[in-house]
C-alpha cells in the first residue's frame, strides 16, 4: 500500500464532499425566504418586520405580533425548510445543511433589532425548539465564524 498516494486520495475526497456542502448553502443562500416576496406573505412582512425591530425577541410584545401574523407565518414555515416548523420532527428532522442556514437567519434577525443577540437568541430558542445542551453549545461555538 502506497501510504502517501492513499492519503492523497483521502484528502481529495474529503475536498470533494466539502465543496458539494459549499454548492449546496450557495443555492440555499440563493433562494432563502423568497416567498417572503409571496402574496401570502408579503403584506404580512411588510406590516410587521418594522414592529418587531423594536421588540425584543421572545418578548409578549413579540409573541402578540407573531400571532397576529399566523397565517403568513404557516405559509412561510410550509415553505422554507431552514425552519423547524417545516419538519414533522421540528429540529430532529433537520439536516445539517438546513441547521447552517437556520442558524445564518438567526445571526441576521438579531441585526434587525436594537437589542439583538444571537447567544441569548440560541438559549431562549433551545426552549422554543427543544434542542439538547450538546447542540445548544455547538450552536455557540459556531458563532465565532459569522460576522
Amino acid at each position: 500500500m502506497n501510504v502517501e498516494y492513499e492519503t492523497m486520495k483521502h484528502i481529495e475526497e474529503v475536498k470533494k464532499a466539502l465543496n458539494q456542502i459549499v454548492i449546496h448553502l450557495l443555492l440555499k443562500g440563493e433562494k432563502h425566504d423568497r416567498s417572503k416576496f409571496s402574496e401570502e406573505e408579503l403584506p404580512s412582512f411588510l406590516k410587521y418586520t418594522p414592529l418587531l425591530a423594536d421588540t425584543t425577541y421572545g418578548s409578549k410584545q413579540y409573541k402578540v405580533f407573531l400571532k397576529e401574523m399566523k397565517s403568513a407565518l404557516k405559509h412561510h414555515y410550509k415553505n422554507n425548510e431552514h425552519h423547524p416548523e417545516y419538519h414533522k420532527k421540528g429540529i430532529r428532522g433537520m439536516n445539517l445543511l438546513d441547521i447552517i442556514e437556520m442558524l445564518c437567519d438567526w445571526k441576521a434577525a438579531t441585526k434587525r433589532h436594537k437589542n439583538g443577540d444571537i447567544r441569548l437568541s440560541i438559549i431562549k430558542n433551545q426552549k422554543r425548539f427543544g434542542y439538547s445542551d450538546e447542540l445548544k453549545e455547538i450552536f455557540l461555538n459556531t458563532m465565532s465564524y459569522l460576522i
